[in-house]
C-alpha cells in the first residue's frame, strides 16, 4: 500500500531547546528531555501496613490516645493562671515507650528559647556604606523587648509524678519537655501522671503572640483568651515516631486526639467561652441565661444570652468572689478558652443533615467594642461556614461552634476560635466600621470556623505541613467566601497568586513551616489557587469534590501526610496529577506560556491548475518594491514595453504556467491512490477547511493545560481547552494543529482569557499581540528643595509649647 503525506505550505521557523534538567534519581544522560510528568513514588514514602497506595489508612494504622483532667485557676490581677493537671496516655503504637515527650509552647516566651535566641533583625540600611547610615526600631519591637524583660515567662512545673506518687524525672529542652516513665510503656497499655504548672500571662498586644490578654484602660477589664497553656503531649506517629521539633512561632502544632474534662475557676462575673460542652451551666448560668440559651436553639436569628447592657453593668466593678466553669469535651486534638466580664453572648442553633443529628449551637462572645460588626455577622458567618464544609468533607461532629473576640486576629481551635476585628467609637459616641473591616470579620470566622474541620478534625501535622491545614482550608474558605459574597476579594483566585509566582522570595510548598520565607503566599494563597485551579479546570467540580470528600472522610480524627492527600486526590478521581503536585508543590516553578506564532495553513490540492494559480495570488500579494513602486509614480518605461518587438515565450507565460506533464502527473497520482485515500483525499479537497498550527512556549517551566479562545472573522467565539499532557514530550516548546471548517476562518487567539491558571503574564497570551491597556497621571511637578542645614539662630527663638500639669516645660524653658 502507497503511503501518502499531505502538505501544508506555510513558512517555519526553527525551535531553540533548552538545555536545563531537573535533578533526580532518574539521569537523562543524553539530549535535552525533561520528564515534567514523571511519577512521584520516588519523593512519596513507600506504602505501608500503617498508609496504602490509595492514600487511605491502612489495615494496621494507629494513633495515640491522650485524655486530661485538668483544674486551671485564672489570677485576674496578677494575670497569671496556676493549674494541675493529670494526664493518662494510652499507647496504640507496636512500640515500647521509654519516656514521653510533651509540648511547652509557653517557653518560647523564654529569653533563652531558641526561638528568641534566633530572631533577626533587618538592618538593611547598615550595609554596604562606609558610614551607615540609621536603621528603624519600632515602638512595637521596643515594647516587645520592655515587656519579656519585665516579666518572668514561661513555664513554672513542679511535682511531675506518677499514678503512685512517685516522682517521675522531667527533662526540659527548649519548648519540650521529656518525661522517663518509671517502667517502659509497651503496646497496648497506659500510663497515667500528673504535674502542677503556672506561668504568667502575655500580653498580646504587646509580644504578638496566639493567645494573651488584652487591657482596656478606659474600662480597667481584660480580655483573655488562653490557649497553648497547659503542656501538651507531642504525637508519637509511623512515619516520624516522636514530632518532637521545637516551636519557633510559624510551625503550629501536631497533636493527639483525647477526652479533656477541664474545671476553670474565674472571677465571679466573667463569662467563660471553651472547647467542650458546659456541664454545669445551672451553676455558672443564671436562670434567664438558661432559658436564653434554649430559645436560641430553634431561632431564626441569634439570641443574646448575655446583653450588651448586663455586660456594660458587668464592667462597671469587679469581685472578689469566683466561679469555676465545668467543661467535657469528647475526642478534641487540644483545648482553649476565652473569660472577661466584657463579654455580651449570642447564639443561634444549627441543625444539620436532617433532624436525626444533633444540633450544633453556633455562638459569639465580643465586648462593647465588637458592636453591631458582631452582632450582625460572627455568629451567622458561624452557620454558613457549617454548611459549606460539610458539604465538601462530613457533619460537624461538636455540640458548639464558637467565635471569640479579643487581641488575637484569628486562630482556630476545637470548637472554638479567636477573631479580631472591631468598630471603631466615633466622636458622637457612635460606633461604625468600615467595609474592610466587615470583610475582614466575615473572612476570619470562616476562615477559623474553616479549621475546626482542617486541621482540628482532619489532624495533619501542622508543624511540618503548614499548607495542608492553611492551604486546604484557604481554598475552602474560598468557596465559602464567595458563597457569602463573590464581590469580596477572597484572595484564592489564581490571579491573586502572579506577583508571588514569578518573585525570587520563593520556597517549594513543601518547606518545613519554619523555613518558609513568606508563609502567607506560599502556606495560604498558592495551595489554595492550586486546589482551585485543580478544581475548576484541570478534574472539573465532580471529580475534585467526590476526591476531597474522600479525603476528608478517610482521615477524619486521624493524621494525614501530603502523601495520602495526593494518593487520595489521585485514586478517587482516577486521573494521574503527579505532574500537578511535583509543579506546583514541589518547586518554584511558575506559569508563563506564550503564544509565539500562528501559522495559516492551506491543504494543497495536488491539482496543478488550483495550486499553481494560489502560488501566483501569494505572490502578486507580496509588497510592491518601492524601487518599482517610485518607477511607476515616475512614469518611468519599461525596456520591454518600449520594445515590444524583441519578445519570447516567457513574457507571455509566468514561472506558474501550468503545462499537461503536470495534469498527467496529478492523474497518475490519484489513479495509484488505493479507494479510501481517494475518497479521503477528495474530500478533504472539496470541505477546503482552515488549517493552523498554534507555536507555544514554555517560558515559566510549570506545565499547565493550555486553555484556548478562538475568535472567528463571523464575530462567534469557541474555547477548547488542551490538556497538560501536550507538554509530555517537550516541556518548552509545543506545537498544535487547529482545524476550523471553511467559513470559519480565525482572527485572533487567547490563551487562558479568564485568568484561570496564574500565568505571569497575560500579554504574551494573544496572538496577534493586544495593544496593552494602561493609564496616566497628569501631576504638577514639585519644585525641588534643596537641603539646608538647621537655623539654630532663628530656631533657638521658637517658643516651647506647654505641656498639661507638667513643669518640666518651665524648667526646660
Amino acid at each position: 500500500m502507497k503511503k501518502i503525506a499531505l502538505t501544508l505550505s506555510a513558512w517555519v521557523l526553527p525551535l531553540a531547546v533548552s538545555s536545563a534538567v531537573i535533578a533526580s534519581s532518574v539521569e537523562q544522560s543524553k539530549g535535552h528531555f525533561v520528564d515534567k510528568f514523571r511519577q512521584l513514588d520516588e519523593a512519596l514514602p513507600t506504602p505501608n501496613v500503617y498508609r496504602n497506595a490509595a492514600g487511605a489508612p491502612a489495615e494496621n494504622y494507629w494513633q495515640q490516645q491522650v485524655n486530661y483532667d485538668i483544674d486551671v485557676k485564672l489570677d485576674e490581677r496578677q494575670r497569671r493562671l496556676t493549674a494541675k493537671q493529670t494526664v493518662e496516655y494510652k499507647n496504640n503504637s507496636p512500640h515500647t515507650l521509654n519516656y514521653l515527650w510533651l509540648q511547652l509552647d509557653q517557653n518560647i516566651f523564654k529569653s533563652d528559647s531558641i526561638a528568641e535566641m534566633t530572631a533577626t533583625f533587618d538592618g538593611s540600611a547598615l550595609r554596604g556604606d562606609p558610614q551607615p547610615k540609621a536603621t528603624k526600631l519600632s515602638l512595637g519591637q521596643l515594647r516587645r523587648q520592655q515587656f519579656m524583660a519585665d516579666n518572668e515567662l514561661g513555664y513554672q512545673i513542679a511535682n511531675v509524678k506518677d499514678e503512685n506518687g512517685k516522682p517521675l524525672k522531667a527533662t526540659v529542652v527548649d519548648t519540650l519537655m521529656r518525661i522517663d516513665l518509671n517502667k517502659p510503656l509497651k503496646p497496648g497499655k497506659d500510663v497515667k501522671f500528673s504535674m502542677d504548672f503556672a506561668f504568667n500571662i502575655v500580653e498580646e498586644d504587646a509580644v504578638g503572640a496566639r493567645s494573651g490578654y488584652e487591657h482596656f484602660a478606659e474600662d480597667g477589664n481584660d480580655i483573655f483568651l488562653l490557649a497553648q497553656w497547659f503542656p501538651r503531649l507531642a504525637a508519637y506517629t509511623d512515619y516520624e515516631a516522636w514530632t518532637n521539633k521545637p516551636f519557633l512561632g510559624s510551625g503550629e502544632f501536631t497533636l493527639e486526639f483525647g477526652d479533656y474534662d477541664v474545671e476553670i475557676t474565674v472571677p465571679a462575673d466573667h463569662i467563660v467561652s471553651a472547647t467542650g460542652q458546659l456541664d454545669n451551666a445551672s451553676t455558672v448560668l443564671t436562670r434567664t441565661q438558661r432559658k436564653r440559651l434554649e430559645q436560641a436553639e430553634n431561632a431564626k436569628r441569634p439570641v443574646f444570652i448575655v446583653t450588651e447592657d448586663e455586660a456594660l453593668e458587668n464592667e462597671k466593678e469587679g469581685t472578689d468572689e469566683s466561679k469555676t466553669w465545668h467543661f467535657k469535651a469528647k475526642n478534641v486534638r487540644d483545648f482553649a478558652w476565652a473569660s472577661s466580664r466584657k463579654f455580651m453572648w449570642d447564639a443561634k442553633g444549627y441543625q444539620q443533615g436532617g433532624d436525626e443529628q444533633p444540633l450544633v449551637m453556633a455562638m459569639s462572645f465580643y465586648p462593647k467594642e465588637g458592636g453591631d460588626l458582631w452582632k450582625k455577622y460572627s455568629t451567622e458567618a458561624i452557620v454558613h461556614t457549617m454548611e459549606v464544609y460539610s458539604r465538601f468533607s462530613f457533619d460537624y461532629p461538636y455540640p458548639v461552634a464558637q467565635s471569640v473576640n479579643g487581641p488575637v486576629g484569628g486562630m482556630e481551635y476545637p470548637m472554638i476560635t479567636f477573631n479580631g476585628p472591631r468598630t471603631e467609637l466615633q466622636e458622637d459616641g457612635t460606633r461604625t466600621y468600615s467595609q474592610a473591616e466587615k470583610r475582614f470579620l466575615i473572612g476570619v470566622v470562616i476562615h477559623e470556623v474553616g479549621h475546626i474541620y482542617f486541621p482540628m478534625i482532619v489532624n495533619s501535622d501542622e508543624r511540618q505541613w503548614t499548607w495542608m491545614d492553611e492551604g486546604l482550608n484557604s481554598f475552602l474558605d474560598g468557596v465559602a467566601g464567595r458563597e457569602w459574597d463573590p464581590t469580596i476579594p477572597w484572595g484564592v483566585e489564581p490571579r491573586d497568586i502572579v506577583a508571588y509566582m514569578k518573585s525570587e522570595h520563593q520556597v517549594p510548598v513543601m518547606t518545613q513551616s519554619d523555613s518558609v520565607l513568606r508563609l502567607g503566599p506560599n502556606a495560604y494563597t498558592k495551595p489554595a489557587a492550586a486546589l482551585n485551579i485543580l478544581r475548576e479546570v484541570i478534574l472539573g467540580r465532580e471529580l475534585f469534590d467526590f476526591a476531597f470528600k474522600e479525603y476528608a472522610q478517610r482521615w477524619k480524627y486521624k493524621r494525614p501526610t501530603p502523601a495520602d492527600f495526593f494518593r487520595t486526590m489521585e485514586e478517587a478521581s482516577g486521573v494521574d496529577l503527579d505532574w500537578f503536585w511535583r509543579g506546583w508543590f514541589y518547586t518554584t516553578d511558575h506559569v508563563d506560556i506564550s503564544l509565539d506564532k500562528v501559522y495559516q495553513l492551506r491543504l494543497d490540492t495536488k491539482n496543478p491548475d488550483i495550486d499553481f494559480n494560489r502560488l501566483r495570488d501569494i505572490e502578486a500579494d507580496k509588497p510592491m518594491p518601492l524601487f518599482v513602486e517610485r518607477n511607476k509614480a515616475e512614469g518611468k518605461k519599461l525596456w520591454v514595453d518600449e520594445n515590444p518587438d524583441v519578445t519570447d515565450f516567457y513574457d507571455e507565460n509566468d514561472r506558474f504556467t501550468v503545462t499537461n506533464k503536470e495534469r498527467n502527473t496529478y492523474k497518475k497520482f490519484l489513479k495509484e491512490l488505493e479507494p479510501w485515500e481517494r475518497k479521503t483525499f477528495e474530500r478533504a479537497i472539496k470541505e477546503d477547511k482552515n488549517y493552523y498550527v498554534l507555536e507555544f512556549s514554555n517560558l515559566g517551566g510549570l506545565v499547565m493545560p493550555i486553555l484556548l479562545e478562538l475568535s472567528y472573522e463571523d464575530g462567534s467565539k469557541e474555547m477548547r481547552d488542551i490538556p497538560a499532557e501536550i507538554w509530555r514530550r517537550n516541556h518548552q516548546h509545543v506545537q498544535k494543529l487547529i482545524i476550523t471548517d471553511k467559513d470559519k476562518p480565525l482572527v485572533s487567539v487567547s490563551v487562558d482569557p479568564r485568568w484561570e491558571t496564574a500565568d505571569v503574564d497575560m500579554e504574551n497570551n494573544h496572538y496577534p499581540r493586544r495593544i496593552i491597556p494602561s493609564r496616566i497621571e497628569v501631576y504638577k511637578r514639585e519644585k525641588s528643595k534643596a537641603k539646608v542645614s538647621r537655623d539654630i539662630m532663628q530656631d533657638i527663638k521658637t517658643e516651647l509649647q506647654q505641656d498639661e500639669n507638667n513643669d518640666a516645660s518651665k524648667e526646660q524653658k
